[in-house]
């Protein structure tokens, strides 16, 4: 069921209607103000280009952690692509012992 949260922008009041908690939704709104503001006070633009500049900010931190994400993927499958080769050689060296131990038993 959507929730309806209103939050407080650069001081305009908007009503947010999603799934997510109101406590997110606050959480998300009081980003966007703060990344609002940001941009209002480093640079001297109305609010329509600072809503847009906001937008690219946002986008482009999105962006980051996306290509961060997929790296960390990456480096996650390398590993358990290793984890399993090691898995493969510890069960081969397992196999090993167990005939070297029968070798030695019919001694």
């Amino acid at each position: 069921m959507a929730n309806r949260v209103s939050v407080n922008i650069c001081g305009e009041d908007y009503t947010l209607v999603a799934d997510e908690s109101a406590a997110y939704m606050q959480k998300v709104g009081t980003y966007v103000s703060d990344k609002m503001t940001e941009v209002l006070t480093g640079a001297k633009v109305g609010r329509t280009d600072a809503a847009v500049l906001t937008a690219v900010n946002i986008a482009d931190e999105l962006f980051k952690a996306q290509t961060a994400a997929e790296a960390l993927r990456g480096q996650i499958k390398g590993y358990l692509d290793e984890a399993g080769k090691a898995q493969a050689e510890v069960s081969e060296l397992k196999r090993e012992i167990f005939r070297l131990q029968q070798k030695l038993d019919r001694k």
